[in-house]
């Protein structure tokens, strides 16, 4: 009988158990930096999950620093987002890869950048923790791919499109995302003004769509 009332008080204490959330960090530069600010991404993800009451179920963490490329990632993906313990890992880099290339020659050739991101996507698999990666959305926003680094930014994104299919990681394709935008919504093709401020970082729409775009993509 004893038996059977230790059983039933176990059983009791099982069901009353919280389900441990699921911890998403979102890792790259200075626009993932700039997303934990009141009006950043990443505040607004959070806020959406406690609009939709899925607070209790998922949290939400920055991971991000100016000027970041991936290798950058990769040296400090040990101390910056493994000790978070994530579930889920969402990378946004590559714009200084390209930008920084061009501007102090301190970027990162297409053929290490595809290195190195395969690389630090197999160190959080290797973990048992899901990838979701991004490309970058944009240095300008002009639709007629006139800006400067287009050319560069398609390649590097082709190449993220890539190494997310061959690693069966998630995409989230801003590159084509922020471009269908534009056409719908830069009939005049000013190269920023539209989703960011700078032509790279994000302004109040730039940062409400991508939340939306991070909250329909991860939250299931």
């Amino acid at each position: 009988m004893k038996k059977l009332l230790m059983l039933a008080a176990i059983v009791v204490m099982c069901s009353f158990q919280t389900k441990k959330p699921v911890k998403i960090v979102f890792f790259g530069d200075s626009i993932t930096e700039y997303g934990v600010r009141p009006d950043g991404y990443i505040t607004l993800f959070q806020q959406k999950l406690k609009d939709n009451n899925k607070a209790g179920d998922y949290e939400a963490a920055g991971a991000g620093i100016g000027g970041n490329k991936i290798y950058d990632l990769y040296l400090r993906y040990e101390e910056d987002v493994l000790t978070k313990n994530p579930d889920v890992v969402v990378i946004w880099v590559g714009v200084n890869d390209v930008w920084h290339k061009r501007m102090f020659g301190t970027g990162t050739d297409w053929d290490k950048f595809g290195k190195f991101y395969t690389a630090l996507i197999k160190k959080f698999q290797a973990k048992g923790i899901k990838v979701t990666i991004c490309t970058p959305a944009s240095v300008g926003e002009k639709t007629d791919y006139s800006n400067e680094l287009d050319g560069d930014l398609n390649k590097y994104s082709q190449i993220i499109r890539d190494i997310a299919a061959q690693n069966n990681c998630g995409l989230i394709d801003f590159r084509k995302i922020f471009h269908e935008y534009g056409l719908k919504n830069n009939p005049e093709n000013k190269d920023r003004g539209i989703l960011t401020g700078d032509g790279v970082h994000l302004n109040a729409e730039g940062n409400k769509q991508v939340a939306d775009i991070m909250y329909q993509t991860l939250i299931k």
